[in-house]
């Protein structure tokens, strides 16, 4: 029952459903005490009265309902989330079922000690008792639960030192301490940590220099050790961290030169280390950094030159090198455009374009001045001379027929590009198969696998001249494909074309369309070939949008139109109802309608055709590809639309609705659904109602690669 408008409180005769296996009750407006007779549900497994307005009694000052759910033993979730509990925390907690898995009692305004009994709890996989009030010290005795995966306590009010007993959790994959109290050092034995993916640690007082051990952490995703009184050096090789996306070191006491090693680092995406004491120079070796999107260096003792190797970051989007001791030329290429003058204040060595209110640098005013000479001197009468010759040259070829020579010309080299194909061929190439050879319906026309003369396999879609729009789909599909090449497009052979027969001929895709793969018995696709085959269509698309100096919008993303060559590359295909957005226009309007439950609301409603549009498009194929659900599945009516189905499900019971293969395959169930949940927040990210709110095309290329890498 979550996610309604229930209110009032929740009734104790709930509790005569004694054969209650399951109660989620989350995301409502219930308040009141919560009923502390849940003990009478001896089958309880699973609890989750989040995100409400519950309380507890007030004249007791400990939460009762841990003591009543002592008495159901097979309890494995309990959730209480951002309910205002005020409450102490038991002794009885270690009193819980020895198979409880999920204990969640964030945001609940607890206050007191954490008992020590929690060690008891031995099944935990998951403890989030984050911004509460706890305080006191964390239980050494934490260590005994060596299943535990995630601990998160951040915003408390916890002191004293890290305790040594954490080390004991080598299944751990984040841990959360920060913003508490805490003080003195990391303990050095955090190497043991093997599993770990996630540490946060800043906002405390830590106070000594960072243990060598916590760099041997290959598999870190995440660490955060910004806001403490840190000091010491970064040592000279961080290669071992290669899987590190996020690294926080900012607001420290931190010392010594930034070493080079960290530009191996290449799924790097945010980098911090601003306020601290580095000097020396700004590594060259940044500019490998090819995912990094923000650079945080300000307020150090910086010296030297900005590297030029940063211009080639094309994801860079904030860079902050203010308040150091920089000099030299601003760059001003790639991600440098953007940067206003808040990037570089406090560096009075620097120079650049004066729309960054620095001096213009002198080495820039001579080089003009020595363009300009060479030019005037060199270069102009050597180029008079030439257009002389080649225009006398021209005269001589005018008596020689040269008309002719260079028409020959132009055919050839358009020869060269594309194969000319005939009717007779076409129809010799499909009737090879024997009538067996649809491999599917379009818009305007059918698709025929055929064989060419040379024994080559294509595909040939053959339009239906009688259909309204076809004409101009056949010249808007050969104006968009004779002008793009990219990988995950589809390859463009040729074209037959007279008045009473239209056709294209392709390369063939072995594997047929993504459509196939998806919702057919005798086809399945693996975890990661979907994260690749999603990669390789948001390629593409980013292609159409900025890898030309026209943008096209695909305007029909869906399975059908996605094929698989004999590698399981993935290829947009059909064109037929694109549109091409010239002289800068970010949208456009179209009477044609795109194919329902994938357009976009603004295109169903006012026909504007825009990149924006794709993108959602592609956020409800992202939800088709890792669900196996259609979005034009009859269980979606009026307003409930996958994207809502999804949006529904996302927080609390997103398992029950991914494709269920999936999870059947071999390997880590934590990894698939930490892969699964960012996946389909990214697609809500892409389907925001307002174009404006979605993402970029670019943003879902590096979010993607850096689910597969995590998953990987």
């Amino acid at each position: 029952m979550g996610k309604n408008y229930l209110s009032g409180r929740i009734p104790s005769s709930l509790c005569n459903a004694t054969n209650l296996i399951r109660i989620d009750l989350a995301f409502n407006s219930f308040s009141g005490q919560i009923p502390d007779i849940f003990g009478n549900l001896r089958s309880l497994e699973w609890l989750n009265l989040d995100e409400n307005n519950s309380t507890t009694n007030p004249s007791n000052p400990e939460l009762m309902i841990i003591n009543s759910l002592t008495n159901c033993r097979y309890l494995k979730f309990l959730s209480l989330v951002n309910n205002p509990l005020n409450s102490l925390l038991p002794i009885s907690i270690g009193n819980l079922s020895t198979s409880l898995s999920q204990l969640r009692l964030t945001g609940c305004s607890m206050r007191g000690s954490i008992p020590t009994s929690i060690a008891n709890l031995s099944s935990l996989l998951s403890l989030s008792l984050g911004q509460n009030q706890f305080v006191g010290s964390l239980p050494n005795g934490i260590g005994k639960l060596q299943k535990l995966q995630g601990l998160m306590l951040s915003d408390n009010k916890l002191e004293g030192f890290v305790p040594h007993g954490l080390c004991q959790l080598k299944s751990l994959d984040s841990l959360a301490l920060d913003s508490n109290r805490f003080y003195g050092p990391i303990p050095s034995c955090v190497s043991n940590l093997s599993s770990l993916r996630q540490f946060w640690i800043s906002s405390n007082v830590l106070n000594s220099t960072i243990p060598s051990t916590l760099w041997s952490l290959s598999n870190l995703l995440l660490l955060d050790l910004s806001s403490n009184n840190l000091s010491g050096t970064l040592p000279f090789d961080m290669s071992n961290l290669n899987a590190l996306t996020w690294l926080y070191l900012s607001r420290n006491q931190l010392s010594g030169s930034i070493p080079s090693s960290l530009g191996n680092l290449v799924h790097l995406g945010d980098l911090s280390l601003a306020q601290n004491e580095f000097e020396g120079v700004i590594p060259e070796s940044f500019g490998r950094l090819v995912s990094l999107e923000r650079l945080d260096l300000s307020k150090n003792n910086l010296s030297g030159v900005i590297p030029k190797s940063l211009e080639s970051l094309l994801y860079l989007n904030y860079f902050n090198v203010s308040y150091n001791k920089l000099e030299g030329e601003i760059p001003h290429g790639g991600p440098f455009a953007n940067f206003s003058v808040q990037s570089f204040i406090m560096n009075r060595g620097l120079c650049g374009a004066s729309r960054l209110q620095f001096p213009e640098c002198e080495t820039t005013g001579r080089s003009r001045k020595t363009t300009a000479y060479i030019f005037l001197k060199y270069i102009l009468p050597i180029s008079s001379v030439a257009t002389i010759l080649v225009l006398a040259f021209l005269s001589i070829l005018k008596f020689q027929n040269h008309n002719k020579v260079l028409q020959n010309f132009e055919v050839d080299q358009a020869m060269a590009r594309w194969r000319r194909i005939s009717y007779y061929e076409i129809q010799q190439a499909t009737d090879r198969f024997n009538g067996d050879n649809l491999l599917g319906i379009g818009s305007f026309g059918k698709v025929y696998k055929g064989v060419l003369s040379d024994g080559t396999n294509v595909a040939i879609k053959v339009f239906n001249l009688g259909l309204e729009g076809a004409f101009r789909s056949f010249d808007l599909e050969c104006e968009v494909l004779r002008n793009i090449r990219h990988r995950n497009l589809t390859k463009i052979i040729s074209s037959c074309s007279n008045l009473d027969f239209k056709a294209l001929v392709m390369s063939y895709m072995v594997n047929g369309s993504l459509e196939k793969w998806l919702h057919s018995e005798d086809h399945s696709l693996s975890m990661i070939e979907r994260i690749n085959i999603v990669i390789d269509i948001a390629e593409a698309i980013n292609y159409l949008h900025h890898g030309g100096s026209i943008s096209i919008v695909h305007g029909d993303l869906k399975p059908s139109n996605i094929l698989l060559d004999e590698d399981m590359v993935a290829h947009v295909t059909d064109f037929g109802i694109a549109k091409l957005l010239n002289g800068g226009n970010s949208m456009t309007h179209t009477l044609t309608l795109a194919t329902m439950g994938y357009m976009a609301p603004e295109y169903g409603l006012e026909g504007l055709v825009s990149k924006q549009g794709d993108v959602y498009s592609y956020g409800i194929l992202l939800m088709e590809i890792f669900t196996q659900k259609k979005p034009t599945d009859e269980m979606f009516m009026g307003d409930f639309s996958i994207k809502h189905w999804v949006e529904m499900s996302y927080l609390d019971s997103l398992i029950d609705i991914v494709d269920a293969r999936l999870l059947m395959e071999e390997g880590e169930l934590a990894s698939k659904k930490e892969c699964l949940s960012s996946i389909m927040k990214l697609a809500l990210d892409c389907t925001k109602e307002l174009p404006r709110e979605r993402t970029t095309v670019k943003d879902v290329i590096t979010t993607l690669k850096k689910i597969k890498m995590v998953f990987l």
